[in-house]
Parts: C-alpha cells; sequence; structure tokens
C-alpha cells in the first residue's frame, strides 16, 4: 500500500518549508492525533508494554509506524506490537530520555524525534485551557482569527463524535469593554468536558496562537446564552453516533489519562 499518510503529507510540508514554524507545528498535531504501531519485544500484557529500544549515536529510541504493513515491512517477520495514540506515546515518553523513531526505512516521513521533542509534545498536549465561569456583556461574531485555526478546530471537533451537540465560536466583549473569543460547547457530556477542552486547546496550539486567545465554555441547548450564540457565531456540528455498539475491552493504552507502563 503506498497511499500517502496524514503524516507523510505534514511531513513533506515540513521538510519543503524548514523556516516555517506551522508547517513544524501541523507535523506535530498529525503525530499526536495519529494512531501508531509501537514495535514490542514480546506480546502486552494487560496494561504492560515493552516497547523495543534502540541506541543510536542521537540517543535511546522507540520505533513505531503510522500503518500496519510499515511496521511488517520494517521487521520483514511477524512482530508484537500495540496500537496507540501519538498522544498517549508522547505521555508514556515523557521526561525518560526516549525519543521516537517514526515510519524509519519504510516511508519518506522517515523521521527521528529527539527526547526533548517528545518531552515538549507531552507538556503541550497538556496545557488545557480552564473553562469559564466569566459573564460576558455581548457576543460578536469572531473576527481576527485565521482560517488555520477554524480548519483546525473543525478537524478536531470532528472527531469528538457523541461528545456534545454542537459548538460556536464567538468573539466576546466583557465588562471591561476587553475583547476576546469564546468556544462554546452545546449539551456536551459531563465527563467528556475535558476532552473538549483540551481539543480546543490543542488546535489553538498546533495553529500558532497562545491559548490565551480564547475561552472554552459549556451550556445547555435550553439556555438563554445559547440562543444569543447561535445568533452570531460560527456553529460546528459534532458527529453523532448512529446506533450503540458493543463495548469492547480495552486495549493497551487507548485511555489517554492510563497510558501504558514500560517494562
Amino acid at each position: 500500500m503506498n497511499a500517502e499518510t496524514p503524516i507523510d503529507a505534514a511531513h513533506a510540508a515540513m521538510e519543503g518549508q524548514p523556516e516555517d514554524g506551522a508547517a513544524r507545528l501541523r507535523f506535530y498535531e498529525r503525530v499526536a492525533d495519529a494512531e501508531l504501531f509501537l514495535l514490542l519485544t514480546e506480546e502486552a500484557q494487560g496494561e504492560n508494554v515493552s516497547p523495543e529500544l534502540f541506541t543510536l549515536e542521537a540517543g535511546r529510541f522507540v520505533l513505531a509506524f503510522d500503518r500496519e504493513d510499515r511496521l511488517a515491512q520494517f521487521t520483514g517477520h511477524p512482530a508484537p506490537y500495540v496500537a496507540l495514540s501519538g498522544r498517549v506515546l508522547a505521555q508514556m515518553l515523557a521526561g525518560q530520555g526516549i525519543g521516537l523513531g517514526l515510519n524509519l526505512d519504510v516511508a519518506p516521513s522517515a523521521i527521528l524525534v529527539p527526547a526533548e521533542a517528545m518531552d515538549w509534545l507531552q507538556q503541550t498536549l497538556g496545557n488545557a485551557p480552564e473553562e469559564t465561569e466569566a459573564r460576558f456583556a455581548e457576543f460578536t461574531a469572531p473576527a481576527g482569527l485565521p482560517e488555520s485555526l477554524i480548519a483546525a478546530l473543525d478537524a478536531k471537533l470532528a472527531t469528538a463524535a457523541g461528545l456534545a451537540q454542537a459548538a460556536y465560536l464567538v468573539g466576546t466583549v466583557d465588562a471591561t469593554g476587553g475583547r476576546g473569543h469564546l468556544l462554546g460547547f452545546i449539551d456536551a457530556l459531563e465527563p467528556a468536558r475535558g476532552a473538549l477542552a483540551n481539543a480546543a486547546s490543542e488546535a489553538l496550539t498546533f495553529s500558532g496562537i497562545e491559548a490565551g486567545a480564547m475561552d472554552v465554555g459549556f451550556f445547555t441547548g435550553e439556555a438563554a446564552v445559547t440562543a444569543k450564540l447561535a445568533a452570531v457565531g460560527l456553529r460546528f456540528d459534532l458527529p453523532q453516533p448512529q446506533m450503540p455498539e458493543r463495548i469492547a475491552p480495552a486495549a493497551p493504552g487507548s485511555d489517554p489519562d492510563k497510558p501504558p507502563i514500560l517494562r
């Protein structure tokens, strides 16, 4: 299979524009969002995983690939692995002095991501905005935000199926005349609020915008403020599940709050 992956495309854009910080941010965003296949020394035992560690001149690295066939091509034989998101892998590796060898020898996006960069990624992903309790004097149409942020929000929220009904991006004016922006989620599931706030924060960060540029709020569909948001805001519709599915046992690394334990 030779189809280009999102990581391939982001890596090519980064390599083609080495001075473009936004291109680098988009590459790291794709790594965080991707499902990666981490090469192991043995089959995972529950939450315990034992990654293959390679010591190179640049340091120690685990190996992961953004497609199963790429991992198989690299090893040349059946090998144990675990599938997990890039953000979970960053959480696993943070502070351990271990980097990521991504798609080595099997794709144009082959790259060694040093331990320091994985630490930065984990810290960046952990910078969630606080939920706002502020009372705003006025809501306005959003203005002055780059298209890259709108596209990033659209992409992030498209993956948040069933976590809320919709979201509105609006401009805000507070009682002192200060202006800002608010992303208001409508009818969000209570346990999902942290994940939604994180998604908004990541969209800001990987668009090259400071996290303080946008507040996050949660409202019910019946609240009076929701009508005000709808009147002026840019609406994002979150996908809704079509039918309930049987819940399968959680795979190692599937819970971002419980990354697999390195052995």
